[in-house]
């Protein structure tokens, strides 16, 4: 049991799978308790939900790192619609994994401010908030591709096309 584990663990495409839900659920809750500490104007409950909200938008690195080292094995894996949605999948990830560290750097600002700047706390706050709800709509158009790479039915659509941009790389 422990050896399947272990076999498991050494593998990115499941380290992958492992972590890839964090900035996309992650991140949701944050917002949600964001906008509940936001209400109850709680310094408190912002400084932890913006904790939550920092930590899910860095977790986009080491998802993104884990599915760059896995697409090998995923194209072996793939039939030739799963590995068009794996091409998106990438191209939408590396187009849009900045916003995620702007996020995380975003919430760190406004964890750290306040402290000397006190009045800062509600705007970086609302700033994170309106930053994230972005974000989190980016996640889902990435884990959406993601989804289709090897699943079937979840496969309502045809892949997308390649542009000839993306064919001449």
């Amino acid at each position: 049991m422990i050896e399947i584990l272990l076999r498991d663990l050494s593998q990115p495409e499941y380290i992958h799978v492992l972590i890839n839900p964090l900035p996309v659920y992650g991140l949701g809750l944050g917002l949600l308790g964001l906008i509940i500490a936001l209400c109850l104007r709680s310094r408190p409950a912002k400084i932890a939900t913006l904790a939550i909200v920092f930590v899910s938008a860095a977790a986009a690195w080491p998802v993104y790192e884990f599915g760059e080292q896995a697409e090998n094995p995923v194209i072996s894996m793939a039939d030739t619609n799963g590995q068009a949605w794996l091409a998106a999948h990438k191209d939408r990830a590396e187009d849009l994994i900045y916003f995620f560290y702007a996020l995380a750097a975003l919430s760190a600002v406004a964890i750290a401010a306040p402290m000397k700047w006190p009045k800062s706390s509600g705007a970086l706050a609302i700033a994170v908030l309106l930053l994230g709800v972005v974000v989190l709509g980016m996640g889902g158009y990435i884990a959406y591709a993601g989804g289709k790479i090897r699943h079937r039915e979840f496969r309502n659509a045809p892949p997308p096309k390649k542009s000839t941009a993306e064919e001449q790389r």
